[in-house]
């Protein structure tokens, strides 16, 4: 019996590859212009991740390639066509049912939103370009951008513009109802790019409290720190609401255990009860942890009893725990944890 080729025992054995890897071997199988129209698919991110997975597969062995195949082959026969160009096949049936008119007029009650295509010109540009393309632009329009980025980068373009202007900037986020149709035209000319004729007078959704407050928790802590501060001098309530949003109840898993244990002890047990029922058991043993053993076990026996409670009631005491959390901290007496102060 010949020997083996080393060659091809050592391909057969290879391993798969998976994921990103496997999709850049397929990438790198297509030619350029077809390869290019894949990848401006994809997003920024993605098209990184791909990049530099291409590079890592530059060196793969014909074995791996051809599972790459056979992996591509089984899953191309589970998928079918639907969806595929399904706009004009939808246009079609309905102008052959309804006539072109009434088509029409139905397509444009039914059909998705096209501007949010229009928009990711924004997820390609860096944080100086969006700061400097913004800064001289409308508030308004201003807030609508961040409210359109990712959270992270919308706080780094938030500490690029002048910080006079930034907690108006938090607070029209905060604030943003169902954004118009002409509004979105403004940003689209801002961005440099075609603005498609508006068919109807529909309205899309961004900001609220809660994207407000993951900007926010993106800055850097002492301009989060300035930024609530000036948002309670504009409006009182709706700085306490996106304080509510920025720090909630799981939060507390960041403090370390001396801050913790002067939390608890702060906290009236009746409220600490009620606030842990149904909290996780990675929440639960850290807490517990904080406190004498007999102290745990008081608390522990009391949730018991409890029984069933309403959420309302939990939700509203993990509030007030909150509450005197921030209170602590302020006062200096702990450290919240999680994001890092500056230092030189």
């Amino acid at each position: 019996m010949a020997e083996a080729d080393p060659e091809i025992v050592a391909g057969e054995s290879a391993s798969e590859p998976l994921g990103s890897e496997a999709a850049a071997i397929l990438l790198m199988l297509l030619g350029e212009d077809e390869a290019a129209q894949l990848l401006g698919r994809l997003d920024p991110q993605e098209v990184q991740h791909l990049g530099g997975a291409m590079f890592n597969v530059a060196d793969v062995s014909e074995v791996q390639v051809n599972k790459v195949l056979d992996q591509f082959v089984d899953r191309a026969k589970k998928r079918t066509t639907l969806g595929f160009s399904s706009d004009r096949q939808i246009r079609g049936m309905m102008e052959k049912a309804l006539g072109s008119e009434r088509a029409e007029n139905m397509l444009q009650r039914i059909t998705p939103p096209a501007r949010a295509a229009n928009l990711d010109a924004l997820k390609w540009m860096d944080t100086r370009t969006i700061a400097a393309l913004v800064e001289h632009e409308h508030p308004q329009i201003i807030a609508l951008v961040l409210a359109h980025l990712d959270p992270a980068v919308a706080a780094d373009v938030l500490q690029l513009l002048p910080e006079e202007i930034q907690a108006d900037l938090i607070q029209r986020v905060a604030t943003m109802g169902p954004v118009t149709a002409e509004a979105l035209e403004d940003l689209e000319a801002l961005l440099m790019r075609p603005i498609a004729p508006a068919k109807s007078g529909g309205a899309t959704r961004r900001g609220g409290t809660g994207e407000a407050a993951q900007i926010v928790n993106n800055t850097r802590k002492t301009a989060e720190q300035r930024i609530i501060k000036a948002l309670q001098k504009l409006d009182k309530n709706l700085a306490r609401s996106i304080e509510d949003e920025m720090f909630v109840f799981d939060n507390l898993m960041a403090l370390d255990d001396k801050s913790m244990g002067t939390l608890m002890r702060s906290v009236d047990s009746e409220i600490l009860v009620v606030a842990l029922k149904g909290v996780d058991e990675r929440m639960t043993t850290k807490i517990y942890g904080c406190m004498s053993s007999r102290a745990a076990q008081s608390i522990q026996d009391a949730i018991i009893e409890k029984g069933p409670m309403r959420l309302a009631e939990v939700q509203e005491a993990q509030k007030e725990v909150l509450s005197i959390a921030r209170r602590l901290a302020a006062e200096g007496t702990i450290n919240l944890g999680g994001k890092g102060d500056d230092y030189v």
